[in-house]
């Protein structure tokens, strides 16, 4: 199988599950990495599968990320997809939310796996204000990194499997 994982990163977090992603996915599959931000609009007509990652600030996902799957949404409802989400909310409920109004409705209904996976908070590559406002809401002044790599295993199991 191709499989295509189109990615959106800031800070290099959902850019590192991608790659590990990618390294899991490869054992089985041919597995062709896109960054929205070298290739806003990779041809993805070529693949069988397509997972799509992006990472979540204060509630929202990246522009790129929403920008692709608009311009590709009736490619998208073709083919096999992923969506996860990258995000430092602690709240199960909060994170579902995120993932669920991250991506188009009916993307996110048809898609074979979600997950959101963790995140980081990567204090030496936040500008003055992002370090000011994770340390004001999440009372922190020290990276900290939540990848959930269970979570990852899982929904590359939900999306390799035949059955949903």
């Amino acid at each position: 199988m191709k499989t295509a994982i189109i990615y959106t990163s800031k800070h290099g977090t959902t850019e590192r599950v991608a790659c590990a992603m990618a390294d899991k996915l490869r054992e089985t599959d041919e597995v062709t990495l896109f960054s929205l931000k070298k290739d806003p609009n990779p041809n993805i007509s070529a693949f069988d599968r397509v997972v799509l990652g992006a990472p979540v600030y204060a509630g929202k996902v990246s522009a790129k990320m929403k920008t692709f799957c608009k311009a590709n949404e009736a490619v998208l409802l073709q083919k096999r997809t992923g969506l996860f989400v990258c995000g430092m909310y602690p709240s199960k409920e909060k994170q579902e939310e995120e993932l669920k109004n991250a991506y188009p409705q009916r993307l996110f209904t048809r898609a074979k796996a979600t997950a959101f996976l963790g995140g980081a908070f990567l204090f030496e590559q936040m500008n003055f204000f992002e370090r000011a406002i994770i340390k004001q809401i999440a009372k922190t002044t020290t990276s900290v990194h939540r990848v959930d790599g269970e979570a990852m295993d899982g929904f590359i199991y939900k999306f390799s499997s035949e059955i949903r």
